[in-house]
């Protein structure tokens, strides 16, 4: 298994955890409004291989990923597991991946071989990189997109950049879930 054919995903294989309670989010509370909270989070990426597809070749990482909130360090708030898939031949990245609350989320989006930055969108209704959930979020918060944005800074910390638009019923306003945070390599 050749590194190089994870393309731009190479440098998030390993281990990774941010610096204490330094993630931001932006979500809604129990009552539909704003919630900002700061988190830490810890985030692994193993090479699963490459994957034949009939004529499509791809390359993956096992992900998964938990966040705790600052002030709760003992249950985390969020978790998800999935895959990062490189299409070196199409030159497409892939994000993978389902939440325990009954979402699921293919996202794609174009890079390069040696790109040290990437971003994946998902839309609901897209035949190709698409949102599901089940009835009770797509009634009372519809996710309508989904964008991240992954940024190596250097050989030991990364960022990323999220943004999932949700339409909450009551509410005129489209509700941007943001989160972001950087990580540095434990292993």
């Amino acid at each position: 298994m050749e590194e190089i054919n994870y393309g731009p995903l190479r440098f998030l294989i390993g281990k990774w955890a941010s610096e204490g309670f330094l993630g931001e989010n932006r979500a809604p509370d129990p009552d539909r409004k704003v919630e900002n909270t700061k988190f830490r989070q810890e985030m692994v990426f193993e090479p699963a291989g490459d994957i034949e597809n009939h004529e499509q070749l791809l390359y993956a990482l096992r992900y998964s990923t938990m966040a705790w909130e600052e002030g709760d360090d003992e249950e985390p708030f969020h978790e998800e597991v999935g895959y990062f898939i490189w299409d070196k031949a199409n030159r497409q990245v892939m994000k993978s991946f389902i939440v325990p609350r009954g979402i699921a989320v293919n996202a794609g989006g174009d890079a390069n071989i040696d790109d040290i930055e990437f971003t994946v969108k998902a839309e609901l209704g897209s035949p190709t990189y698409g949102l599901c959930s089940n009835k009770f979020l797509d009634e009372q918060f519809q996710t309508i997109s989904y964008e991240v944005k992954f940024e190596l800074l250097d050989e030991n910390r990364f960022l990323y950049n999220e943004n999932t638009r949700i339409k909450i019923t009551g509410q005129d306003q489209i509700f941007d879930h943001t989160e972001k945070n950087e990580l540095i390599r434990v292993v």
